[in-house]
């Protein structure tokens, strides 16, 4: 017995010498700070939907179709968006042209700030551009077409490819 008490004293000590040599789970701290930095620009992106005029046959009436642009800017940046006069040859931002795959024959649209078609979209800043504030977040701005009553071409494929430009 006088084995067994001499073991559990030495199992005692043992357990006593670990427990003041184990770290305690109350011990001291110190702390730094540190600043976390983010400098933002004015900044904007644009993106375009493909403007269709579907398929037709004769050119007798105003076939209208709308589309949208996406922009992006930094919220509380102004900008302008504008609109070239397309790709066609004698293209111009007021009488825009879509040329047939001929490479001569053309057909005549427009592209308009407003859905009555009144207003029509170029590319000079304050005169016929559209302005509008970033919010942060994507806004659609709509674009109105329009293929106004003309001769009729010959039947074919009419290609114009335009480039909106965001300027802030």
């Amino acid at each position: 017995m006088l084995k067994t008490i001499k073991h559990a004293a030495i199992i005692a000590l043992v357990a006593g010498a670990a427990a003041v040599a184990a770290p305690s789970s109350y011990a001291s701290t110190k702390g730094a700070q540190f600043d976390v930095t983010l400098n933002l620009q004015n900044d904007c992106s644009i993106s375009a939907n493909s403007l269709d005029f579907g398929s037709n046959g004769t050119l007798t009436n105003n076939i209208d179709v709308n589309s949208s642009l996406a922009v992006t800017c930094t919220k509380g940046t102004t900008y302008d968006v504008a609109l070239d006069s397309g790709t066609a040859p004698d293209s111009t931002v007021l009488t825009r042209r879509m040329v047939g795959s001929d490479g001569t024959s053309t057909v005549d649209y427009g592209l308009f700030r407003d859905v009555a078609r009144t207003q029509n979209w170029g590319n000079t800043q304050g005169t016929d551009t559209v302005s509008r504030v970033g919010t942060g977040d994507s806004q659609s701005i709509p674009v109105y077409g329009r293929v106004p009553p003309q001769s009729t071409p010959a039947a074919g494929t009419y290609h114009s490819t335009v480039t909106a430009t965001v300027i802030f």
